[in-house]
C-alpha cells in the first residue's frame, strides 16, 4: 500500500488534481469551480487529504461551524466525503484516511466527527456501514429517512437544523439547491437544464453560495438537494432516468 498522502493547501491547490474527476490536459469546468470553492475554504480549517497518485482516494472534512450543511453543533468536524474507487478499494486506504481524520480531531480537541447518512444508503453519500465500524452512531433523523451519524468523544452530539428535518418548500416546480463543492455538480446542472428545456419542464436552480444560506437550507444537504411538487426528493445527483422518475410523480 502506497502511504504517500498529500493535504491540499493554498500553495499547492493550483497544481494538485482533485481526485473526483481526473483530467490530464483539458480543464474541466466542474473541477475548476471546486478549486475556486476550496480556495476560500482552506483558511477555515477545511481539510482535503488524498493519495499522492492519479487516483480517487481522498477524504474531505471541515469544522462543523464552517461546513456548508444545515447541521448545528459545537466543536465537531463534518465529514463531507470519503471516497476510494477502482483498484484502490479494499487495500486499507479508507481506514488510513478515517484514522487520520479521527487523530486530527482528537489532536485539535474536537468533540467528535459527524456525517450525513440515510436509512437506505445513498450513492452520493459516504459509506455508512464503513464509518459505523469506527463507532459512528445515528444521533438524529429527519422525517424522510435521512440520518445524522456521529462519533462523539465527549458525549455531546450535533443535530439537524429544524427546517432540514421537515423538508418542504412552497414552489411546486422542480427546484434544485446546489453549491460548487462537488466537481460533478456543474455537468449535472447542464444535463438537467438541457432535458428540461427540450421537454418544457419548469426548473429553478438555487445556488448556495454562502455559509449562512447553507445553514438555513430547507433540506438535508451535502452539496445538492432536489425538490419537486414542494416535497424533498434526494441528495443524489441525477441521471436522466432518475429525473424522469421524479417528474412522473
Amino acid at each position: 500500500m502506497n502511504t504517500d498522502f498529500v493535504n491540499l493547501t493554498t500553495e499547492n491547490l493550483g497544481v494538485e488534481h482533485l481526485c473526483c474527476i481526473i483530467r490530464s490536459k483539458k480543464l474541466h469546468p466542474g473541477v475548476e469551480a471546486k478549486r475556486k470553492w476550496l480556495s476560500d475554504r482552506l483558511n477555515e480549517g477545511h481539510v482535503f487529504r488524498k493519495l499522492n497518485a492519479k487516483a480517487t482516494v481522498f477524504i474531505e472534512y471541515a469544522p462543523l461551524e464552517t461546513a456548508w450543511v444545515p447541521i448545528t453543533g459545537k466543536n465537531y468536524y463534518y465529514l463531507y466525503c470519503l471516497w476510494i474507487s477502482g483498484s484502490y478499494k479494499g487495500k486499507g486506504y479508507g481506514k488510513s484516511l478515517m484514522e487520520y481524520c479521527m487523530a486530527d480531531a482528537k489532536e485539535k480537541g474536537k468533540s467528535g466527527i459527524c456525517m450525513l447518512g440515510a436509512k437506505k444508503q445513498k450513492s452520493w453519500l459516504s459509506d455508512q456501514s464503513f464509518v459505523k465500524k469506527f463507532g459512528f452512531e445515528v444521533v438524529d433523523i429527519t422525517d424522510n429517512g435521512y440520518e445524522l451519524l456521529a462519533l462523539s468523544f465527549d458525549g455531546t452530539t450535533p443535530k439537524f437544523a429544524q427546517k432540514a428535518k421537515t423538508p418542504k418548500i412552497e414552489s411546486k416546480e422542480l427546484t434544485i439547491y446546489y453549491d460548487m463543492q462537488c466537481p460533478y455538480v456543474y455537468q449535472n446542472i447542464e444535463m438537467i437544464k438541457q432535458y428540461c428545456e427540450i421537454n418544457d419542464v419548469p426548473v429553478s436552480f438555487i445556488q448556495v453560495d454562502t455559509l449562512q444560506k447553507a445553514k438555513e437550507l430547507p433540506c438535508v444537504f451535502n452539496n445538492w438537494g432536489v425538490f419537486y411538487k414542494g416535497d424533498f426528493e434526494t441528495v443524489n445527483l441525477l441521471d436522466v432516468a432518475y429525473l424522469k422518475r421524479i417528474l412522473k410523480k
